[in-house]
């Protein structure tokens, strides 16, 4: 009898579950994270679900736009996103950002005072978003064919190697990729000609765009993603890319034993440092899981195997002692103290510049 009873209460709990699945669900925890693409080791997530019971659900895109539409438009179904600096900045004042609770953020005593003090230029006060990964805008290459071209890898660290159209040319039959990214590419041409990367000056701006304009004829595709994988494999020979990501694709065709060498230079005019951050949208749904995911990002260890992984910096100082030789040593990711001094970063534009880069950046992609 009392197996009968302990049964029908069983089905019955079951048949409430069934009809009342927020009940059944209430103990279940999430944190939905919207990313960059290949910008995390995947074992991180699943740690981080084994460690904490939280289940993540993760997109990826691959351009700060994208990025930026969701979040203007509202409820973009996000716990977590992952904005570069200068978007981080223009987005507070659109006011789409929580600030966060830094007393659920136990382990963010091992921030990096250094890198902590460049992103409060976007975030006053550091109220809205931690460091989660931060590098440059510089040169990769398949070092064979600069040398078939050019002689020697030494000829990447001038961005002269871009820039002058009669160098870019050498490399257009064996692909040539730059970001779609306006703010990237018109920053370093602007930088290349003497003038402020920050600039808002309609003429320079113009200068800029006459440059990339000039090279044009010489670049395969404008992509902020695809170019890791194509350089990897030896598609293409050329990029501007980001840091991290170039490093990823020289990993890729080490482990692939493919033949292809994959070179990263910071130009020695200078190049853009930017900041990759975790911050949580205004209308996220789960707050105290969204807390919990940013904490656990904090961890050294986790840290360390982010940028072990990809090849980045990150914005956590303790985590250095867990940073492999190779990726801790190397100047191209964690550059000297010369090498810093000649990186900028790009704040936020009025939206009067916004629209004339942009503009300007059509044009120089469709060729019209």
């Amino acid at each position: 009898m009392r197996r009968t009873v302990v049964a029908l209460i069983a089905i019955s709990v079951a048949l409430f579950a069934w009809h009342e699945p927020g009940w059944a669900q209430s103990t279940r925890r999430i944190v939905n994270v919207y990313n960059w693409s290949d910008y995390i080791d995947p074992k991180v997530i699943e740690n981080f679900t084994a460690d904490t019971g939280i289940e993540v659900r993760y997109d990826t895109f691959d351009s700060n736009d994208v990025l930026e539409t969701k979040l203007l438009a509202g409820k973009s179904g996000y716990d977590i996103v992952v904005p570069t600096g200068y978007f981080l900045e223009r987005q507070i004042k659109a006011g789409v950002f929580q600030k966060l609770d830094k007393a659920k953020l136990p382990h963010l005593i091992n921030a990096w005072p250094e890198v902590t003090k460049r992103l409060a230029i976007y975030d006053p006060g550091n109220q809205y978003a931690v460091n989660y990964m931060w590098g440059t805008t510089g040169i990769g290459f398949n070092v064979a064919k600069l040398k078939e071209r050019l002689g020697s890898p030494d000829a990447a660290s001038t961005w002269d190697l871009i820039f002058k159209p009669e160098n870019l040319e050498k490399f257009k039959d064996c692909g040539v990729d730059l970001l779609d990214s306006p703010d990237d590419i018109l920053a370093a041409a602007l930088k290349y000609l003497g003038l402020d990367p920050n600039s808002t000056n309609p003429k320079e701006i113009e200068r800029a765009a006459e440059l990339v304009t000039k090279i044009r004829p010489s670049v395969r595709k404008f992509h902020s993603s695809e170019y890791l994988n194509a350089l990897a494999t030896g598609e293409i020979c050329l990029v501007v890319g980001w840091s991290g990501d170039i490093k990823q694709a020289a990993r890729r065709a080490r482990e692939a034993k493919n033949g292809v060498e994959v070179g990263y230079v910071i130009p020695k005019e200078g190049a853009q440092m930017f900041f990759d951050n975790l911050a949580i949208p205004k209308d996220a749904q789960n707050i105290n899981e969204a807390h919990a995911f940013i904490d656990y990002m904090l961890r050294p260890e986790v840290a360390a195997r982010n940028s072990n992984f990809l090849g980045y910096a990150n914005g956590n100082l303790a985590s250095q002692k867990f940073i492999s030789d190779a990726v801790l040593n190397d100047k191209t990711v964690y550059p000297d103290a010369s090498t810093m001094q000649g990186l900028y970063v790009i704040r936020a534009h009025d939206q009067k510049t916004q629209r004339l880069m942009n503009r300007l950046w059509t044009r120089i992609k469709t060729g019209q």
